[in-house]
């Protein structure tokens, strides 16, 4: 049963925990640096992490001392103290801190607050102390540093770092560290980064011959292998199934468009970043595709609509191509070319509940098949400052529209989270985390509310009253894209696919040359039954074939040798470490063909 997260991580105890293990952090490291100069340290996710600007680079030594003086001062016993003064006390107290100072002029304007993020309000200006140690902050933290254990937390690397994320900033050095409520989750969670190791999907993928990159054909552009390309078909073949039984009609559309396309979705003024720079042809501009919406918009539009054609569904597994920053690139994670598991819903206002739900079910569903445990629906808003900026500036929308997804998860039964500033420029949106087997959190879907666009493009159906009516449009990809999706089921499997995912599902093993025509024959008739496999007939001894066939997480090995060949039989070794020796070839597939067409689990 899948459990799903509905506390916010800024209010939970952990998050207090490593908020004041950042504080005491710093202290550490300005007594043993008095010339430095820090600058922020917030709590992240599994963790926490410090900015300073030192005289000089911190090396493993100094991390061994940093942390031995943490737990030193951790013993003290000392209270977290909160003041809150006016900007001028604030700027006397850190005037020696021109980081410091910074943060003050911007708190005392008003609009952002220390990380940069938005504020509604003008917000207070308060201060911390602990032992010897002021820091400008808002807490929140734990009452006393006895609360922080001197066994549940660990220095972790340093990073460098730009100050505020600018590159034209000075780079500082980010000392990162990890805390936890008692020893034994410290040990838990350090566990889950070696086993993390292990299961990197860019290891894994290099491993199992599924992608590759090329610096030839360019950063961020994947070229997917052969066994990749099988996955890619399995996840596509199961999204077809999935919304042809949900009612989705599937569209092409090309990878490039005219500007004009993008400037009427409104997308270039807050995508243009994002986007490749256009190619220019006979005094026209074309742009690659960064998403298929407007073209779905298009097909929508190419003829008349009733409410009584309502609701559509246009799905399509299209290629996109959006320019990240090199920096930004991270295995299949954060690429520049992307498939797509796209679609838009047009609807009515009255079906507009039923058709969303439907999409959280479909998640559900995927959550079960795929054996995914640990999951969050985080409900993202607009914020009434980035009106006109970074959001379509039309607050009533705002404000229906969000009551509208809240009312439908709400009736649905489905717990979720709120987060503000995070929604789509044209309306809000359900972003869906998802947690791997050992833990590790991905952002997997969407599921989009578009009140803004449909009218620029002029789509309307006639309602029950003859009227024109604008849709409303659901954008959403259950499956995400197919590189993050692999990425994501590399790691959650660490390579051990099901059988129905697997590339290659079957590898049948000859002892000696004399069963190589037996060996394939059985191969051909696996495949004449839908089964992937191949026959290793290569001069390797049987115990070499095998253990190669293991490495490639091959589930199920048949091996023959002269005892199976005169008998007309196969024995069989399976990827958990089971045998069956002496059974029907027949047998064995009516056992494969069924797990495969079920996608079950177990092998």
């Amino acid at each position: 049963m899948a459990q799903q997260v509905t506390e916010k991580y800024e209010e939970t105890y952990l998050y207090k925990i490593r908020h004041s293990a950042a504080h005491v952090m710093a202290q550490a490291v300005m007594e043993i640096f008095p010339d430095g100069k820090p600058t922020i340290g917030p709590p992240v996710e599994n963790g926490f992490y410090y900015d300073f600007d030192l005289p000089r680079n911190l090396t493993p030594e100094d991390l061994e001392a940093i942390e031995k003086r943490m737990r030193q001062i951790v013993q003290g016993k000392h209270d977290f103290k909160k003041t809150v003064i006016s900007a001028e006390e604030a700027k006397k107290i850190f005037a020696d801190q021109p980081y410091k100072l910074e943060l003050i002029e911007g708190l005392e304007k008003g609009g952002l607050d220390e990380y940069g993020n938005p504020l509604k309000e003008k917000p207070e200006i308060s201060i911390y102390q602990q032992d010897t140690f002021t820091d400008l902050c808002r807490g929140p933290h734990v009452a006393n540093t006895k609360e922080i254990k001197q066994d549940a937390f660990k220095l972790m690397s340093v990073a460098g770092a730009y100050w505020r994320g600018d590159e034209n900033n000075k780079q500082l050095q980010r000392l990162y560290g990890t805390a936890w409520e008692n020893k034994k989750q410290l040990e838990e969670y350090l566990h889950q980064l070696e086993e993390a190791k292990k299961r990197d999907h860019r290891k894994l993928g290099k491993e199992l011959e599924i992608f590759i990159f090329d610096e030839e054909v360019g950063p961020g552009l994947p070229l997917w292998l052969p066994n990749g390309g099988i996955l890619i078909e399995e996840l596509e073949k199961l999204a077809k199934e999935m919304e042809l039984q949900a009612g989705y009609d599937r569209v092409k559309t090309p990878s490039v468009t005219k500007e004009d396309l993008f400037i009427r979705s409104g997308h270039l003024p807050y995508y243009a970043e994002s986007m490749y720079p256009p190619m220019e042809l006979e005094g026209v501009k074309y742009y690659i595709k960064p998403m298929n919406c407007p073209m779905h918009h298009k097909i929508f539009g190419s003829k008349g609509r009733s409410y009584r054609d309502l609701p559509v569904r246009l799905a399509e597994y299209g290629t996109c191509y959006r320019y990240e920053k090199s920096g930004e690139l991270f295995g299949l994670m954060r690429v520049r070319s992307m498939q797509m598991n796209d679609a838009h819903i047009y609807c009515s206002e009255s079906q507009f509940e039923q058709e969303f739900m439907g999409v959280v079910e479909l998640y559900k569903k995927y959550f079960e098949l795929f054996g995914i445990d640990k999951y969050v629906m985080r409900l993202s808003l607009h914020s009434k400052a980035g009106l006109g900026k970074k959001y379509v500036d039309n607050p009533e929308l705002w404000v229906k529209t969000e009551d509208m997804v809240r009312r439908a998860m709400d009736n649905g039964g489905v717990p979720y989270v709120e987060a503000e500033d995070e929604a789509a420029f044209y309306g809000p949106k359900i972003d869906v985390q998802i947690w791997s087997a050992i833990g590790r959190e991905f952002s997997l879907a969407t599921n989009q509310v578009d009140f803004a666009v449909p009218s620029r493009f002029d789509l309307k159906f006639t309602n029950s009253e003859g009227h024109d009516e604008v849709p409303l449009c659901i954008h959403r990809a259950p499956l995400s894209t197919h590189e993050r999706m692999v990425g994501f089921l590399l790691e959650h499997y660490a390579g051990n696919f099901p059988v129905w995912l697997s590339p290659e599902q079957v590898r049948v093993i000859s002892i000696t040359d004399e069963q190589n025509d037996y060996a394939e024959k059985i191969a051909k008739e696996l495949r004449e039954n839908g089964i992937r496999a191949s026959a290793d007939m290569s001069s390797q001894r049987m115990n070499a074939k095998i253990r190669q066939a293991q490495l490639m997480k091959v589930p199920y090995m048949i091996v023959v040798g002269k005892n199976e060949m005169e008998a007309n039989q196969v024995s069989l070794r399976v990827r958990d470490g089971s045998q069956q020796n002496g059974f029907a070839l027949s047998e064995f597939v009516a056992r494969a063909k069924d797990k495969i067409a079920r996608r079950a689990s177990e092998l």
